[in-house]
C-alpha cells in the first residue's frame, strides 16, 4: 500500500508542475489536470500525516535511551501520541484509497410525491423538499426546481428537483 502511495505523491507532485506549466489555451487539459489534483490532494495530504508521524516517533524512540527520567516521560508520551497518530492516518488511507464511484461526477434528479394521506402527506412531501434543499446548500451543490404541484396548505403532491455538484450522486 505504500509504495502505491509513494507513486500517488509522485503523481500529485508532476501535476502540481504541469499545472504550473499549462497553457491558457488548453482549458480541457487544464480542467482534467486540475480534477485528477483535486482527486489526489487528501490522499497526498494525509499520506504525509502519516509519515510525519512515523518520523515523530522514530525521534522519540531515539530520546528513551536518555539518562534523563523527564525527557524520557515526555519521549514515552510522544512516542504514543505519533503511534495514535499513524494509525489514524493509516485507516483514513484505507478509506481514501477506496475505488471512486463513476457516477460521482453526475448529478441527480429527485421527485417527492405525497402518497396516501391526502393533505398530511402533501405537506411532508414539503417538508422533504426544504430538507433536502438545505443539505445541498449546506453541501453547497446547485438544486434547480423542475416541477411541483402545490397544495394549498404550503405541502406538494408532486415535486421535482435536479441536484448538481461534486458528490451529489453518491
Amino acid at each position: 500500500m505504500f509504495e502505491q502511495l509513494a507513486e500517488v505523491e509522485a503523481r500529485y507532485e508532476a501535476l502540481s508542475v504541469q499545472l504550473q506549466q499549462a497553457a491558457a489555451g488548453q482549458p480541457a487539459q487544464y480542467a482534467a489536470l486540475m480534477k485528477e489534483y483535486k482527486r489526489l490532494t487528501p490522499i497526498v495530504e494525509e499520506y504525509r500525516a502519516y509519515c510525519a508521524a512515523g518520523r515523530r516517533g522514530a525521534e522519540a524512540k531515539e530520546l528513551l535511551s536518555s539518562p534523563d527520567r523527564e525527557l524520557r516521560a515526555l519521549a514515552e508520551e510522544e512516542l504514543q501520541e505519533a503511534r495514535q497518530e499513524e494509525e489514524r492516518a493509516a485507516e483514513q488511507l484505507k478509506v481514501l484509497l477506496l475505488p471512486v464511484d463513476p457516477n460521482d461526477e453526475r448529478g441527480v434528479i429527485v421527485e417527492i410525491r405525497g402518497g396516501a394521506g391526502g393533505e398530511e402527506a402533501a405537506l411532508f412531501a414539503g417538508v422533504l423538499y426544504r430538507m433536502y434543499t438545505m443539505y445541498a446548500e449546506s453541501r453547497r451543490w446547485q438544486t434547480e426546481l423542475v416541477g411541483a404541484n402545490p397544495t394549498e396548505l404550503g405541502g406538494y403532491k408532486e415535486i421535482s428537483f435536479t441536484v448538481e455538484g461534486e458528490g451529489a450522486y453518491s
